[in-house]
């Protein structure tokens, strides 16, 4: 999982009149995609602005599936993502003319997130299940065997990601076995937004990237069946694959990568590149030492 494959057609690397009146150009990059990668892809563009000032990186999030739409239709050159595409999506890519490649640039450890006030400590893939999925039966945190100081009502309080999120296909996938979400989760457009919920709603549960979490959060551990080892969220964890909802990031480009793109794909993978995705709070693709 660790190899990162090189890729990105320069298909929407636009060339921009630069100043001075020398008429040399100043190459765009179009990035955009995952909510869970947006911060640390914002890192890496300004950061990159500093090793290369003829090149300009725009990032702008909207969800993991909105990314790698906008590749498939050619209006960006490089789509972040926190899952992997659906067949359903190579189909449509293909058809369209494009042959996605994928790049692994990181790791992540998908966290789930309590309120502080509760006192819950872990989590099985079937308690998750049995509060997130279609048919689950816990709705309050009494059937967990516990009362959550600042919850009268004892009411689970449900926030989720909207369906245009990777990290709503992956909770999915992984942790739901592919089972429909409950009606009635509070659907958040980001990251931050269900660390905030979560913050202020002792009644609460979210789910999201690790890097989003703050002190004003708890991270029980997960177990992926009862009896299982629970492990901890972190990014140790994430990248030894012993945190069971462990998962890559992604770019995906249309072909292989040439020019600027290439160059900058490069650098992303190189250990400057890395150890700005391992200060964002992700594991990077290999071992690395940063100051």
């Amino acid at each position: 999982m660790n190899r990162l494959a090189r890729t990105i057609p320069p298909i929407l690397v636009l060339t921009l009149a630069c100043g001075g009146g020398e008429g040399t150009g100043r190459a765009l990059i179009q990035n955009k995609g995952s909510d869970t990668m947006v911060n640390v892809a914002q890192s890496w563009a300004e950061a990159y602005g500093q090793v290369n000032p003829n090149v300009a990186v725009a990032v702008t999030g909207g969800g993991s599936g909105t990314g790698i739409s906008a590749m498939i239709n050619g209006t960006v050159d490089v789509a972040n993502a926190s899952r992997s595409m659906s067949e359903e999506e190579f189909a449509a890519a293909r058809a369209n003319g494009v042959e996605p490649v994928e790049h692994t640039v990181g790791f992540d450890a998908l966290a789930v997130f309590l309120n502080p006030a509760n006192p819950i400590t872990s989590f099985t893939f079937a308690q998750l299940a049995s509060i997130y999925a279609e048919g689950g039966a816990v709705e309050t945190w009494s059937q967990l065997g516990v009362t959550v100081p600042g919850c009268p009502s004892g009411e689970i309080v449900r926030v989720s990601r909207q369906n245009n999120s990777g990290t709503y296909a992956y909770f999915k996938e992984v942790v739901l076995s592919e089972a429909e979400f409950k009606l009635g989760s509070r659907d958040m457009n980001g990251s931050s937004e269900v660390i905030d919920v979560v913050a202020h709603t002792p009644c609460a549960i979210g789910y999201s990237g690790l890097a989003y979490a703050t002190p004003e959060v708890k991270m029980p551990c997960v177990a992926a069946e009862e009896g299982g080892s629970c492990v901890e969220p972190s990014e140790d964890t994430a990248l030894d694959g012993t945190y069971p909802i462990a998962r890559p990031l992604f770019m995906y480009t249309a072909g292989e990568p040439t020019g600027a793109v290439a160059e900058y794909m490069d650098w992303i993978l190189s250990d400057a590149g890395q150890c700005i995705i391992k200060k964002a709070g992700y594991a990077p693709t290999h071992a690395i030492e940063c100051m």
